[in-house]
Formats: C-alpha cells, structure tokens, sequence
C-alpha cells in the first residue's frame, strides 16, 4: 500500500533547480544510486534535474569525442503526463510520455494520472497559508519558508491520519476503522504521534547506518528535558 509519506521537498528558483535538490536529499533516504520511479507533468527540466543527480557519463571508447553529457540507467522510470490546451485554456486531451521505461510497465505502476500529487499540493497549502495563492501570507525570508515547510512535513507525516490509509478495524466491533498517519504506514512507528511527542523526539541513526540520514536506518528516541505540561 502507498503509505503517502513525504520523503524529501526541494526549494529553489525554479523546477529544474527545486527538483534536483530534492532528489540529493532522496539519495540520503534509501535510493543513493537510482531514482525511485516517477511521474510528473509535462515540464521538460525534472528529467535535466534527474540526470544531473542520478546519471554517469560512460567511459570513453577512446573513438571520437569524451562523452560529457550524464545518461540514464537502464532500468529507471519515468513518466509524464502532459496536459494540451486549446486556446482558451481549455483542456482537450492527456497525453502520456515514456520518458524511461516501457509505457505499459510504467502505467501499471504508477497509473495515468497525477491527480494524487495535486491533491497533496492542495493538502500542503490549506495546511501552510504562506504557500496560498493571492495572499499577504506569503513569505518574506526564505529561512522561515523552508522552516514552515519542514514543520508542515513533519505534521504530516507524524500526527495527521489519513482517510486513505485507514485500516479495517477487526476487532472492534464499535469502531470500524483504524486510522493511520504516512509514518505508520511507511512501518516508521506504530501510533499516532502529539505535538509534544514530536517537538521531543530525535532521530539518532544507526550504528549500521552507511547513510547519514537514511530513514531506513533511523531509530526514534525521546529527548529527556526540563519543559513542563
């Protein structure tokens, strides 16, 4: 099952530039040398961004020219779903776009839609006004957006249950289902967290941990301190 966790978010000056920088935040949390399979809308710098981070430059054949420009691997994903117009703006069809990969397999995988990655940016601005459009809650200092962004993740992924992830309560007969937070789903703790809970608690890596920030390999302890209920 999807568990809708939030693994990584970029902020930068454009697509291009966002999306790279979160992808090397992605390699620190379980893909280090190949990116997971993706989906996007039609906007032609993700897979620039991608190569960037993920790809290699083959080795001179000695025949030519030195390859400069990355490539990539054989085995990844990606696709997008390209949305054309007429001109008023009106939607008139959905194209899809192998980008790597075969289309059936990408399509079995991760479907032919996004609508689930709008949904979670309609999530992500009711929960965080500065990212609403047409607002004077905008922000004003780079430090305190990415700030807010981080704790709206975090909130996400450790207090918020949602209706999507929910399970079947069966042993209960007065309550049917048994709600669940991205955290949990993801297998990374078995409750609901509390504000307080979270403000509290410290990932402390592994000593079997080869990757400074993986989740993988991430053991959740409880900050002992002097803050009073």
């Amino acid at each position: 099952m999807d568990s809708r966790l939030r693994v990584a978010r970029g902020i930068d000056k454009n697509e291009t530039a966002s999306t790279e920088n979160a992808l090397r935040k992605l390699q620190q949390r379980g893909h280090p040398d190949t990116p997971p399979p993706l989906i996007s809308d039609g906007w032609g710098g993700i897979d620039d961004a991608i190569l960037n981070v993920y790809g290699s430059v083959p080795e001179y054949s000695g025949h030519g020219r030195p390859p400069t420009r990355p490539k990539p691997g054989q085995d990844w994903l990606y696709l997008q779903m390209i949305k054309h117009r007429d001109e008023r703006g009106h939607l008139v069809n959905i194209e899809l776009k192998a980008v790597w990969g075969k289309l059936s397999e990408l399509i079995a995988l991760l479907g032919k839609s996004n609508a689930y990655i709008e949904r979670s940016n309609l999530t992500a601005r009711i929960f965080n006004a500065r990212l609403t459009r047409k607002t004077l809650a905008f922000s004003k200092d780079i430090d305190c957006h990415e700030a807010a962004l981080i704790w709206e993740d975090a909130y996400y992924n450790w207090i918020h249950p949602h209706k999507s992830l929910r399970m079947e309560n069966k042993e209960d007969a007065h309550r049917k289902w048994f709600p669940q937070t991205p955290g949990m789903a993801a297998g990374l703790t078995d409750h609901i967290w509390n504000v307080k809970e979270l403000l509290l608690t410290v990932p402390v890596p592994d000593t079997k941990n080869t990757i400074e920030g993986d989740y993988r390999y991430f053991k959740l302890h409880h900050y002992v301190s002097d803050i009073s209920e």
